[in-house]
């Protein structure tokens, strides 16, 4: 095993992102709309769950995209689980450049309640409400409040990522 970040001449995050590649994480896309009514979306692979008590979950998004300046409004979100067939859209939410590709896709639905926008065919869906924002550094953790959730009939086939790309299990 090699350490990494031990000197003064290394850096740490250079060696964080080394260590973290090797860390499987599930694929989903975070969705929602702004206050004026157009959808957001992004693809987000830091999603964990909080408590079940409430039901809340959290998500980290970088404060620096369009994205998360929307939730900075304080609107709900839904999480969703992508299926492993689900790469393409992942990749048009992940890409700046392809933004005007993220909702082409027809299997986007909305809510009546929040308006929110969810995928359909994904392996489950949380639909949440804001319920606290934590600035730290370049990223804002979003805590939602869950509402309702959808899971995906027959056998689980998320997409992870590891590595620098997409798996399988």
């Amino acid at each position: 095993m090699q350490m990494i970040g031990q000197d003064l001449n290394s850096d740490i995050g250079e060696a964080m992102k080394m260590g973290m590649r090797r860390l499987a994480s599930g694929v989903c896309i975070l969705s929602t709309k702004c206050s004026a009514g157009t959808p957001s979306a992004m693809t987000v692979s830091s999603v964990t769950s909080v408590s079940d008590t409430p039901p809340s979950l959290l998500v980290c998004v970088n404060n620096r995209t369009s994205t998360g300046e929307v939730l900075r409004e304080g609107v709900p979100f839904c999480i969703n689980v992508l299926s492993y067939n689900q790469q393409l859209i992942s990749r048009y939410c992940a890409s700046p450049d392809s933004k005007n590709l993220r909702f082409s896709d027809n299997r986007w639905k909305y809510v009546s309640s929040s308006g929110a926008p969810y995928l359909e065919g994904s392996q489950a869906v949380f639909f949440c409400d804001q319920d606290q924002t934590i600035s730290y550094n370049t990223h804002d953790i979003f805590i939602g409040r869950i509402q309702e959730v959808l899971v995906e009939a027959g056998p689980v086939s998320s997409l992870i990522y590891l590595d620098g790309s997409y798996q399988r299990l």
